[in-house]
Parts: C-alpha cells; structure tokens; sequence
C-alpha cells in the first residue's frame, strides 16, 4: 500500500514533469481531488468603504485589523447578540489574494462588484429596504435555519463565516464534492451526453462537466422553482444557470472562477472569482440541530400571538 508520503512525492513529481508531458495526457493538472478551503475576509459583494476590487496592501491592513481579533468578522452593532464576539468563526486570516493581487470582492464584473439586480427584483425581494425577518411558518425562515441545503453546497461554491471546507473525490466519470456544512454531496457528471429528460429540480441542481484543456468546466442547471436565498445578498431561481471554472494552477491552489446568469434576476451575467487552498487537519462532521429547536419555539411563540389576536388581547 502507498503511503501518504509517497503520494505527496510522487505528485510533486507530476507537477514537476507535466512541462514533458504530452497534450491531453496531464494527470497532475487535472487531479482535483484532496480537502480543500477558499477561508477569507473577502465577500462576494465589494463592501461599500472600498471602491476598487485590488488593494494596496495598506488598504487591505486598515480593514483587516479591527477584523483580526474576531476571525474575519466586523464588530456586532449596537443592539445585536454578539454572535461575532462568541461563536468561532473560520475565515483564514486576511482577504484574498489572487494572482498576487489583494481582492475586496470575489465579484469582479460588474467593476462595482455589486451583484446586477433587476429592478423588479429588487422591488419583490425587498433589496432596497432593511431586511425584515418572518416569523409566522416555517417557510419564512432561512435554509440554514431549516438546516437544508448550505449557501456553500450549491453553485457557486462561496465562503462564510463557517463551512469553508470541501472535499473533492474524483473518478474518469465524476466529481464529488463534500461540503463541510450538512454534509451536502454535490455530484458533477463528466460523462459526455446532453441533460436527462425530465430530471427533478433540486436544491442544487444538476451538475455536468467537461474538460477544457486542463480546466474543468462546470454548467449547472435545473435550480428548485421560485426564488432562494443562498446568503450574502444572492438568490437563485430555477432559470438561473451557472458555469465554473476550476484550474489547478499548482500543488497548493485551485483557481475557481464562476459566470452566474438568470435573466429573471438580473439586468446581466456576471462573473466571480477565488483560489482553494489545502485545508488543514480533517473534515469532521457537521450536524445541524438547531432548527430542531429553534424553528418550534419561533413558530409556538407565532401560534400563541394568533391566538391573543384573535381573542383581543395585545
């Protein structure tokens, strides 16, 4: 049996000959497989105190720093519970860095790195007032909250505060690719051959993929019906298409670059881009419990103010 040693010398070796290598025969640029982590202090949306999407290295610093001690988070607001100040939160340790460059925002067109919301969905999605939230069913609460799919299983693939990690397993056929958040399993075919009939739609979609060279492209479709939040301002429908690029441009990154398009949704496709690194240590379970709690009370405590309603009472 191999050990991990000689696995780890024998892909460096790979990487060292793929300039011998013959076209079409690179195994070492295309192997995806390992634990891998795209944690940083970078959102997908540029925040509005930055203005362009490269930072000087002093800019990076003066909005790193009141982040550092909370793991890559801001300070809670007056009023808020302090869930930055008491929960761990796994971001890495500074913004991205692409290409050498040091990034605000994994949007990079629109050059605003804003996402391009039609108006209309910005009216029906409540975008352009503070978020309310809903209390009264079930429907209302978040999917994390319901513990469904996680805002990193589906495409693309982003960070959060937490579930940064993914396993790739990869075969000639398919590539699966684990989520640290509910264990999620998102499967890409790389078989040749157009969509099956009739498929159902799902939380995240049908995936295929094929080679381009030695980049792996992804095209996902076949999203649920209706409009999902996914976290970090994004909603997906069910005509919201989109197509990653995931190149391994050395031993330690996986360059992830993703198109999103829905014409539904928004005035014009655009585009993102991150770099998965290898994550360190093991991909333990993570097991979502809190709905099971916190859904029930939320909706007797609704229940209970129908029925003071109803009998006239504040």
């Amino acid at each position: 049996m191999i050990g991990r040693r000689q696995m780890l010398v024998a892909l460096a070796a790979g990487w060292a000959g793929m300039a011998h290598a013959r076209p079409g025969d690179r195994p070492a640029a295309r192997a995806l497989d390992g634990l891998w982590t795209h944690s940083a202090y970078t959102e997908l949306e540029r925040p509005k105190e930055l203005s362009h999407l490269v930072l000087t290295p002093a800019e990076a610093e003066a909005y790193e720093a009141p982040r550092r001690a909370l793991n890559g988070m801001p300070p809670s607001k007056p009023g808020d519970v302090g869930q930055a100040e008491s929960e761990f939160t796994e971001r890495g340790d500074r913004l991205a860095r692409i290409r050498g460059e040091i990034r605000s925002s994994w949007i990079i067109d629109p050059p605003d790195g804003r996402i391009p919301y039609t108006a209309a969905a910005i009216a029906s999605l409540g975008l352009d007032k503070p978020p309310v939230e809903r209390f009264d069913n079930p429907e209302d609460r978040s999917n994390n909250e319901r513990c469904l799919a996680s805002f990193a299983a589906g495409a693309p693939m982003l960070p959060g505060p937490d579930t940064n990690y993914f396993k790739f397993v990869q075969t000639p056929d398919t590539l699966a690719i684990l989520s640290e958040k509910y264990h999620d399993v998102r499967i890409v075919r790389l078989t040749a051959g157009s969509r099956p009939r009739n498929l159902p739609p799902s939380w995240m979609g049908d995936s295929v993929g094929r080679w381009e060279g030695d980049t792996l492209v992804v095209e996902t479709e076949g999203l649920r019906p209706g409009v999902t939040g996914r976290g970090q301002r994004l909603f997906e429908s069910g005509a919201t298409r989109v197509i990653e690029r995931l190149t391994r441009t050395g031993p330690a990154e996986i360059l992830y670059a993703f198109r999103v398009e829905d014409a539904d949704l928004f005035t014009r496709p655009w585009r993102g881009e991150l770099v998965f690194r290898p994550a360190q240590g093991q991909l333990f379970e993570y097991a979502c419990h809190e709905g099971n709690y916190a859904v029930a009370s939320v909706l007797s405590a609704a229940r209970q103010a129908d029925a003071a309603a109803a009998a006239g009472r504040p």
